[in-house]
C-alpha cells in the first residue's frame, strides 16, 4: 500500500493581525503614520519564533508610501522604542549588519510567543 500524502489546505494569503483593542488603545492611536507602517511592515516579518532576530532593512521600506525615506524610517523605530512597541537588540549600520527587533507585544497580543 502506497502512503497517501496530506494536503495542506490554505494556500491563502498572508496577512498580518492585529487586534481591535489594539487598535482602540490610546497608545496606538499616538503613534505617528509612519511608526504604524514600520510596525505593521515588522510584523509581517515575524513568524512566530524569530521574535529578536526580526530583519527590516531600510532599503525593504524604499517602495512604501508614507515610510520610504531613511530619516522618517529612522524616526519612526526611535518613536517605536521609545513608547515600548519594540526593542532593537542589535543595531546595524550602513553596508554592516542589519538591525535586529524584537516585539514587545506589550499592547498588542495578536501573535505573540507564549
Amino acid at each position: 500500500m502506497t502512503k497517501r500524502r496530506r494536503r495542506r489546505k490554505g494556500g491563502g494569503l498572508q496577512h498580518v493581525g492585529l487586534e481591535r483593542r489594539t487598535l482602540r488603545e490610546s497608545q496606538w492611536r499616538e503613534l505617528s503614520g509612519p511608526a504604524k507602517i514600520f510596525y505593521l511592515h515588522l510584523k509581517a516579518c515575524f513568524n512566530g519564533s524569530n521574535n529578536g532576530k526580526i530583519k527590516l532593512p531600510y532599503s525593504a521600506m524604499k517602495d512604501v508610501r508614507g515610510c520610504s525615506s531613511h530619516h522618517t524610517i529612522s524616526k519612526a523605530v526611535k518613536e517605536l522604542e521609545a513608547k515600548g512597541w519594540i526593542t532593537r537588540k542589535k543595531i546595524g549600520g550602513l553596508y554592516r549588519y542589519n538591525n535586529l527587533y524584537k516585539l514587545t507585544f506589550k499592547f498588542d497580543f495578536y501573535g505573540c510567543e507564549l
